[in-house]
């Protein structure tokens, strides 16, 4: 697909969609940078793209912090000279109802999964006009498309990222795309994290799995693909877009 060549930083790209997509954009032809607070897995992910004769890069960064994603897109530019797409994907999950999740828990999410995001995207733009252009892919969620019970910071700043992406489209173009995805849950370690801290975390994935049509999890390779497709050039009409991969949970 068309990202050959192209400079791609994928945010939590150390683990899960992100290092799925990490790989498959490398395999595709594009450098791309890792960005991720894990420097273990982020590097694991650089040297596993590397052995397979993929050109990546490890930068370890909170992108919830200015300076930081800051950092990040210059160490971009000077390794690889430019910037051409940005995967928002790094996120972090914590259960919790209004009544129930704490304010600083509340505030945590939302830095994480909507706040970087638009941070990125703030440092990203420059770079990407200088360049002639490019394309911004969020990683949202189902959850941003429906209410989904005891998790209201992560619904809400998933649907946040919908409206984020909804407003980077309209204000950059034509030459910036920005694309959104929202995957249904998936076999990531973020969702294992999650089930685990279950009473019974085989019932729990096999509720998980029994409420979509497919009747199971993604695979974040599955994930990563469309990923691809809406960061590609043959898409090149495509922005605004909200791509549901979610084995159908929202078609019911």
């Amino acid at each position: 697909m068309g990202v050959r060549g192209k400079v791609a930083v994928i945010t939590g790209g150390g683990a899960g969609i992100g290092r799925a997509a990490a790989l498959l954009f490398a395999r595709e032809g594009a450098r791309v940078v890792v960005a991720d607070l894990d420097r273990d897995a982020g590097a694991a992910t650089v040297e596993q793209i590397t052995a397979e004769g993929g050109e990546a890069t490890f930068v370890a960064a909170d992108v919830s912090r200015p300076d930081e994603v800051r950092l990040l897109v210059e160490a971009t530019v000077a390794a690889f000279g430019r910037l051409d797409i940005l995967v928002n994907n790094a996120a972090i999950y914590r259960q919790g109802n209004a009544e129930t999740t704490t304010e600083d828990d509340w505030q945590r999410i939302l830095e994480v999964n909507l706040t970087a995001p638009f941070l990125c995207a703030r440092y990203c733009l420059p770079v990407m006009r200088r360049g002639g252009g490019g394309v911004i892919v969020n990683v949202a969620s189902e959850a941003g498309l429906v209410g989904i019970r005891g998790q209201v910071a992560y619904n809400v700043t998933k649907a946040g990222l919908i409206g984020l992406t909804r407003s980077l489209a309209v204000d950059g173009a034509p030459a910036i795309r920005a694309n959104c995805i929202c995957p249904g849950t998936s076999d990531t370690p973020l969702v294992a994290a999650a089930v685990a801290r279950q009473p019974d975390p085989a019932a729990a994935r096999r509720a998980l799995e029994s409420v979509r049509p497919m009747d199971r999890l993604g695979r974040p390779e599955e994930i990563a693909f469309g990923i691809l497709c809406l960061a590609s050039d043959e898409l090149a009409y495509a922005t605004g877009a909200v791509l549901s991969v979610d084995g159908g949970y929202t078609a019911q």
